[in-house]
């Protein structure tokens, strides 16, 4: 058995790793920005996690989104 036979796997795993974490970065980014200038997604994404916003929050946190300052806890 060579070393090749070990090496190869592990840096294509290494490899695989960085470039499904660029893709996941890049697709969260993309829906972050259609969030923003879609409303209706920003309301459904919420309604998902199990909050009512109302016209008010809305434009808030669309005005949050824009800004990228999210309150820290």
């Amino acid at each position: 058995m060579s070393a090749w036979e070990i090496i190869i796997p592990i840096v294509t795993l290494i490899v695989g790793l960085i470039a499904g974490f660029a893709a996941g970065v890049f697709y969260l980014r993309k829906q972050l920005e259609k969030m923003q200038s879609d409303p209706e997604m920003l309301q459904k994404m919420a309604k998902q996690m199990g909050y009512n916003m109302n016209k008010q929050q809305m434009q808030r946190a669309q005005q949050m989104m824009k800004s990228g300052k999210f309150p820290r806890k």
